[in-house]
């Protein structure tokens, strides 16, 4: 059954691509191209994936991939990163091993893949902390099986699992099958990154051990900085760097003092009872307090933290996405590569630790393209919670840093968005130079809210 499909599916693509010169070959279980323009056809994202078009840059990034380089691709929030080595590994064949920081979204992707993938002979895996001894001893046959057989396979595991005797030993007997090493979240690798992992150091040095394979590093938020040092804990190759647009021009940026704590969320939330959102909180506490504070008032919403056992969590982030819940109150252990685009809003109860996890978390509104607001509420009081949290992390010092570049911003009277572009090094050109957003769907500073001393206006209207 699988192979007719196979077939089906192969002769469509031929025929879509006969009108453009295209030549569709097979092999290694794979489909595979003989032409550098096949990634440009239409049908042939749309026959495996679903989609009509390609986002901007997956095609420069599949393109590096296919050419054999190493890639660095710095790409929006909601900008499609996973379909890029998706799409990579079924050109190029062979094993594709992702890198990703997330047991949930690893489970969420291979979930996803599986009922697409599988009809074409492409085996789907994940190998993690969380599966147990028969289950990965499982999985371990099945890949082995898939190399054996010359087939295509995505192996997804966690940086953990990743440096484990046991993967090693595999890994290094199907060394000869990898194609791709692809390194989701590639900014945790970095101690200059807002989410440093010291797992990730691992993957540099494992890289040595498929020498054949090229190695693609996906990330949202990279300064200059942060890219230099993946590039290097990576081992990067003179790697192709692309880095994508970050304005997300249908976000309206606010931030206000926070005065009435509650009340001013409230407040917010009266003109969005019917609309899904997030609200990051700093601890579980508050996550658990502002969700049982805002039930009381009659909003659908619920808590989301660490300190939930797994069932809990996977039962309340599927209520939040299939809409029976419509706000979540969080800590930053949730949005990680939650793919809803109907998000109307995300709220900071108080302010992040970094520029950089706040631009990730509020990129989870509009992924839609249509209009979203992302509301802060800042005190004084915040940046010494803060600094007390960093107390005992490895990178203190880049965490302070970051801290101070967070409260600048915060403090800052010029336009919001200008300030996160400019702070991940992307120039362009805002409404006061010729840009398409009005001042009034831009930030609180250009729609005229904030006064000279800080102080707040009342809430615009809605444009």
């Amino acid at each position: 059954m699988q192979e007719v499909k196979y077939d089906e599916i192969h002769r469509q693509l031929r025929d879509s691509c006969r009108s453009h010169s295209l030549i569709v070959g097979r092999g290694g279980g794979a489909l595979f191209c003989e032409s550098p323009d096949l990634w440009n056809s239409r049908e042939v994202l749309g026959a495996v994936f679903g989609f009509d078009k390609f986002r901007p840059m997956q095609k420069e990034v599949i393109s590096c991939v296919l050419s054999g380089r190493d890639t660095l691709a710095v790409m929006p929030t909601g900008g499609g990163k996973s379909l890029c080595y998706q799409l990579s590994a079924l050109l190029l064949g062979g094993l594709t091993i992702v890198v990703s920081p997330l047991i949930a979204l690893m489970r969420e992707q291979v979930a996803k893949l599986r009922p697409r993938l599988e009809p074409l002979g492409t085996e789907v895996l994940a190998l993690h902390g969380d599966l147990s001894p028969e289950e990965y001893g499982k999985s371990c046959h099945k890949l082995e099986a898939c190399c054996g057989k010359g087939r295509c396979g995505i192996l997804y595991v966690s940086p953990e699992t990743l440096s484990s005797i046991r993967l090693r030993h595999l890994l290094d007997k199907l060394k000869s099958h990898v194609r791709l090493l692809a390194v989701d979240e590639a900014h945790c690798v970095s101690e200059w990154g807002h989410d440093f992992r010291p797992d990730y150091l691992g993957i540099g040095e494992m890289r040595r051990t498929f020498p054949q394979a090229n190695c693609l590093a996906l990330t949202a938020t990279a300064t200059r900085t942060v890219r230099q040092d993946i590039i290097r804990q990576l081992n990067l190759d003179k790697p192709e760097i692309l880095i994508g647009n970050f304005d997300r021009p249908n976000i309206y940026i606010e931030i206000r003092l926070r005065q009435r704590g509650n009340a001013q969320i409230e407040a917010f939330l009266a003109g969005h009872r019917e609309e899904s959102g997030i609200i990051y909180c700093f601890s579980r506490k508050e996550a658990d307090g502002m969700a049982e504070k805002l039930a009381g008032r009659g909003f659908s919403i619920t808590s989301y933290h660490a300190g939930l056992s797994d069932e809990e969590r996977t039962d309340r982030q599927l209520r939040w996405l299939s809409g029976e819940v419509r706000i979540m109150a969080a800590t930053v252990a949730f949005g990680m590569g939650i793919d809803k685009g109907d998000v109307r809003f995300v709220i900071h109860a108080s302010m992040p630790r970094s520029i950089e996890e706040y631009y990730q978390e509020i990129g989870r509104a509009g992924r839609d393209g249509k209009r979203a607001d992302a509301l802060m509420l800042y005190s004084p009081g915040d940046a010494s919670k803060i600094r007390y949290f960093f107390r005992g992390k490895e990178n203190f010092v880049q965490a302070q840093m970051q801290l101070q570049e967070m409260m600048r911003f915060v403090a800052r009277r010029t336009c919001r968005r200008q300030s996160i572009l400019s702070y991940f090094g992307q120039n362009t050109l805002p409404w006061r130079t010729g840009g398409i957003i009005p001042p009034v769907r831009c930030c609180d500073v250009c729609a005229g809210m904030v006064g000279a001393a800080g102080k707040d206006h009342p809430r615009r209207k809605k444009a």
